[in-house]
């Protein structure tokens, strides 16, 4: 089965406290709610201490229109993709020795937050010496799901060229689909939750021989996924596009849907692989929000301790769409031992969920 080998973050360079963002929003919403400072509650209610964003925060109190954001987009998103993919083949933590780019033989890139066309990795591909012969595969549109998805994507890939080596590139810029003048309750929850960050993760067949570059002594590999659409679903998250960009879906029946919905997604899951729950010793989780991760607990009765890492993350860096769920993957890679086994969920628009199952061998 495909093996995780890498993965690798990286984070953009303007550091904002929670404090700092909830200052700039009661500035710009006080007017528009009565209930302001009850509102404002979700910047500290969300346990979200610092984010990390492409731009200081100097670049938001001023109206900016779509071409400007989605420029910033693209400007930010070739350097953090092209910073994270350096970092991914040539890592201390994961590879005895640097994966040479001309080994690459996909990229599947995951992103909801901008658009470009050329897409983020074809730019790359002129910063970076792949081969010409190297496959592009970007996915857009899958939002918070998207990282899981990219995974189980590329697993399929591997399974059918099982000599490959693949990369999974997320890059995520939502601070930059910001609507100053948007007062929705959706755009100030989103204020207080979404940041940006990029990652990428090397994914390989079984016929490649990994002796020569892997380090870690037990790595994940994929032994299944699983992929769900809920039917008439279509508003709970995505986007609005608008004159002005990109306005945010955010329903606030997100953590009770999770509730009701994802469990008999995962006990059918690990049923169909002959797994039982409490034989699941990582719990990979796509951190949206504190209520999100609470309803996980709740859905899959799991010990609060199988979300500290994502809840870590979370604290750290916010919910950075698709890109976080590699944060998170990351630190369990960090300490996987032999023998274990881990449950990778996210959950994006459609409304959708993507599960993984990886085992540590």
């Amino acid at each position: 089965m495909p093996m995780i080998v890498s993965v690798a973050e990286a984070i953009p360079e303007h550091v904002l406290r929670q404090e700092q963002v909830m200052e700039f929003a009661r500035d710009l919403f006080s007017e528009s709610f009565r209930d302001i400072e009850r509102l404002l509650e979700a910047f500290h209610n969300g346990q979200i201490e610092k984010r990390h964003f492409a731009k200081g925060l100097e670049w938001f109190k001023t109206d900016k229109s779509f071409e400007e954001k989605n420029n910033a987009y693209i400007y930010h998103a070739i350097e953090l993709g092209a910073k994270a993919i350096k970092l991914c083949l040539d890592n201390d933590t994961f590879l005895k020795n640097h994966v040479p780019y001309e080994e690459i033989d996909a990229i599947f890139t995951i992103s909801s937050s901008g658009i470009a066309t050329p897409s983020i990795e074809a730019r790359i591909m002129n910063e970076l010496p792949f081969s010409e012969h190297t496959k592009r595969i970007p996915i857009w549109g899958l939002g918070c799901a998207g990282g899981a998805s990219g995974l189980s994507r590329a697993y399929e890939y591997c399974l059918a060229f099982p000599d490959a080596k693949v990369l999974v590139l997320s890059i995520e810029l939502c601070s930059l689909t910001f609507q100053r003048n948007d007062r929705s309750k959706s755009n100030l929850i989103g204020t207080s939750l979404f940041a940006d960050g990029a990652a990428c993760a090397l994914l390989t067949g079984d016929e490649v021989e990994r002796e020569s570059f892997q380090k870690q002594a037990a790595i994940p590999r994929i032994s299944g996924t699983q992929s769900t659409t809920m039917r008439n679903s279509l508003d709970v998250m995505g986007w609005e596009v608008k004159d002005e960009g990109l306005y945010v879906v955010f329903s606030k029946d997100i953590p009770a849907i999770i509730e009701s919905w994802l469990k008999p997604n995962v006990n059918a899951f690990l049923q169909e692989k002959g797994i039982k729950m409490e034989e699941v010793n990582h719990f990979v989780a796509h951190p949206g929000g504190k209520k999100v991760v609470e309803a996980y607990q709740n859905a899959l009765q799991f010990d609060p301790a199988m979300t500290r890492i994502s809840l870590d993350v979370l604290k750290e860096y916010g919910n950075m769409s698709s890109a976080t769920i590699l944060y998170v993957l990351k630190r369990f890679m960090e300490i996987g031992q032999q023998g274990e086994i881990g449950l990778a969920t996210a959950l994006g628009p459609g409304f959708s969920s993507e599960l993984l199952l990886l085992e540590w061998e």
